[in-house]
């Protein structure tokens, strides 16, 4: 590291470092004493890893932290860069699950803070890292949002072991590959090696080798134990990375005291030889040492101030004893998703309106006449582009080829490639840059190419982004519209990892909206709510697009244009109130609650049941979550005969949350469903044998009218 060496570094520093760590440490004994007096829930700590306060001191309050969750040192150093701060009661309510808790509300033990610009992290085995990728890489796109500084550095540390997780192999080759193609990415990472995972030790020279064969990532080390040498590399990293906007790597070598956590025995799969020769390396320590050897403190000044620092935190954590106020009300914060406002689709569209003949190349989609799914999908992204200046589509293949499907043809075209951009072949780090987009300002719209591929990343949507608002107590937000092609029914192409008929992880995310596109006319609207909920609310929806439908024309035979229908201009935009359901056809006999693919199957059985006199009504769901239970009930008013068709599996499906929602609202009359059947969706015809048909559905239907 060229610029910065030991000598520079001054007596102020190196005194605010290692009060920082005096602070942490005692911290975690307190702590653990709560936890005796049964008023702590939470005892991983930060000892023997406070040597990350210089990584804090080397940066500004301005810059936004994602952090491990050994991070004490880190916590004290930055709170101590901001008057005002109270980082010790911040702690002790914390673990305390105290509603005085500053980020969560008592929600969770977390470092996070607004004002220190700590975003909470409620895993950090690696999860928080493609969001701190995708944060780093939208600081220069999300311009004029005012959120951070133009020269704003990320910093994201984590442990040795979770460099190992897949998802830190994801985001550190995305951040890699965003940095090999020349675009900024501001973002100091730092491992913090300790040289063991709960039990397990990492292989020696493994972290060292990983860390600095990262192509497109600086590597630097530093030693915990050598305080003057790492505030010099801490600092020099984080000057380089705001002045070049390059990623860089920081290996920082620690130990750790008291074991894993809680009642984590370390005598059972460590010597006692081992463990004691750590304390030789006690970051604290050594610090002292430096402050003697300088002269900055003597040790007799030293234990003087650690004793005091062991008061100031003991005397905290004894007020909290007995006093402690906890969250009455952990949810609030998911509470039930509201509607946009009612002067939302006027002011979108206002917004919209200027602009529109040069973005839809003269001819607007309100002229074309009747458009298929992908279409009206198509033109509603286009408005809402020029709806929401922050507005950004990316995903796999979404730019150039305008989607695999043809669903975002145009919009690179019209909007540039800033706005509308390919990603690599990486769901992760799809959603790891909306997660950080979010956070910079922009209201991210990716897209994943097919439900399948959901799977392999879906806790970036449970564990990262729906859980933010919850566990910040609404302080932070990742607002975002998640579009997915997905669901079966696809001819001639597949297989499961195409053609997946399961939704169920979506629908068990607390605070989540999950929309269903079945129709033209309505996927437009659904679309303008899900992007109102994210920029008003900060919601996490998802949109989901049945492939099947995208191109679908005709309805009951071919040439009747029966799917087909026209797009409406901004001054005739419609609503899709959240929670709302659509009947689209009207009967008293019997009635069909559907969504999806099994809109268009409904209706066909409806018509043949009318040829054989019975009236059946259906019922558009549109919304899976929250589930509709209310407008639902409603709109089965006067009819004592339902059947649930529900094209995803009969176990996990969305029909037990239906007729478990007509239970509990009391309905009196029959009620039954047919589902596809317990099975991954095999390739071509053979598929038929197991997802829902309609000769299922009019069985079904005419055993409930017999």
């Amino acid at each position: 590291m060229p610029a910065g060496t030991a000598g520079d570094i001054d007596r102020t520093t190196l005194v605010d470092y290692w009060e920082a760590q005096v602070q942490a440490r005692h911290l975690d004994l307190a702590l653990r004493w709560l936890q005796a007096q049964k008023e702590g829930f939470y005892t991983i700590g930060s000892s023997g890893h406070e040597s990350n306060a210089a990584v804090a001191l080397a940066l500004r309050p301005t810059d936004p932290a994602l952090l491990h969750y050994r991070s004490g040192g880190f916590y004290a150093a930055r709170a101590g860069q901001v008057p005002g701060a109270t980082p010790i009661a911040d702690v002790l309510h914390s673990a305390a699950a105290s509603r005085r808790d500053p980020i969560s509300g008592g929600r969770h033990k977390v470092f996070g803070h607004r004002a220190l610009n700590i975003i909470p992290q409620t895993s950090t085995i690696a999860s928080h890292l493609p969001r701190a990728m995708g944060l780093a890489f939208n600081l220069g796109r999300a311009t004029g949002t005012g959120q951070f500084p133009d020269d704003t550095v990320v910093v994201c540390s984590f442990g040795d072991a979770s460099l190992n997780h897949s998802t830190a192999a994801g985001a550190l080759n995305a951040v890699g590959y965003s940095a090999h193609q020349g675009l900024p990415v501001p973002l100091l990472l730092v491992c913090e090696d300790n040289g063991i995972g709960i039990s397990t030790r990492s292989p020696h020279g493994w972290v060292r080798r990983a860390l600095s064969s990262l192509p497109g990532i600086e590597y630097v080390h530093a030693d915990g134990t050598d305080p003057a040498g790492l505030l010099a590399v801490a600092a020099a990293a984080a000057r380089r990375v705001r002045d070049e906007r390059r990623p860089i790597v920081l290996h920082l070598g620690t130990v750790r005291f008291m074991g894993h956590a809680g009642s984590d025995a370390e005598l059972a799969y460590r010597g006692r030889s081992e463990i004691l020769a750590d304390y030789d390396r006690d970051p604290i320590l050594a610090t002292a040492a430096q402050l003697a050897r300088r002269g900055i403190l003597s040790p007799a000044e030293s234990l003087a101030r650690y004793e005091h620092a062991r008061k100031l935190v003991m005397d905290e954590a004894r007020l909290l004893v007995g006093r402690v106020e906890r969250l009455a009300d952990p949810a609030a914060v998911t509470a039930p998703l509201t509607a946009r406002r009612p002067d939302a689709v006027s002011a979108a569209a206002a917004r919209a309106g200027a602009g529109r003949e040069a973005v839809f190349g003269g001819r607007l989609p309100e002229e074309r006449g009747p458009l298929t799914l992908a279409q009206s999908i198509n033109a509603a992204l286009h408005d809402a582009m020029l709806a929401r200046p922050g507005a950004q589509v990316f995903g796999e293949d979404v730019a150039r080829k305008g989607g695999v499907y043809g669903v975002t043809r145009g919009l690179r075209k019209a909007f540039g490639g800033g706005r509308v951009f390919d990603t690599l072949l990486d769901e992760q780090s799809i959603l790891g840059l909306a997660l950080g987009g979010a956070l910079a300002g922009t209201l991210p719209i990716p897209e994943i190419q097919y439900l399948a591929y959901l799977h392999n990343a879906e806790d970036q949507l449970r564990g990262e982004a729906a859980s933010l608002r919850f566990f910040s107590a609404g302080q932070y937000q990742n607002g975002m519209v998640v579009r997915i092609a997905g669901l079966a029914y696809q001819k001639g192409f597949g297989g499961h990892f195409h053609n997946d008929n399961s939704v169920a992880v979506l629908r068990d995310i607390p605070g989540l909206a999950l929309a269903v596109a079945s129709h033209p006319a309505t996927a437009p609207a659904l679309l303008r709510q899900c992007l109102a909920l994210a920029e008003q609310e900060g919601r996490v929806c998802v949109l989901l697009e049945p492939i099947a439908l995208y191109h679908t024309r005709d309805l009951h035979a071919e040439g009747d244009g029966g799917w087909l229908a026209p797009y409406a201009a901004p001054s005739a935009w419609p609503e899709a109130p959240l929670g709302a359901v659509r009947t689209v056809r009207g009967g008293g006999d019997l009635a069909i609650v559907t969504f999806g693919n099994g809109v268009p199957m409904s209706l066909r059985v409806a018509a043949t049941l009318a040829a054989e006199g019975a009236e059946t009504r259906v019922v558009d769901l549109q919304w899976l979550a929250p589930l509709p239970a209310e407008a639902m009930h409603a709109a089965l008013d006067g009819v004592a005969r339902v059947l649930v068709v529900d094209e995803t599996r009969v176990s996990g499906g969305v029909s037990e949350a239906v007729v478990a929602a007509l239970v509990d609202a009391g309905f009196a009359g029959r009620i039954a469903r047919v589902n596809s059947i317990d099975s991954y969706v095999p390739l071509g015809p053979a598929a038929d044998q197991v997802l829902l048909g309609e000769p299922d559905i009019l069985a079904a239907a005419r055993a409930m009218l017999a």
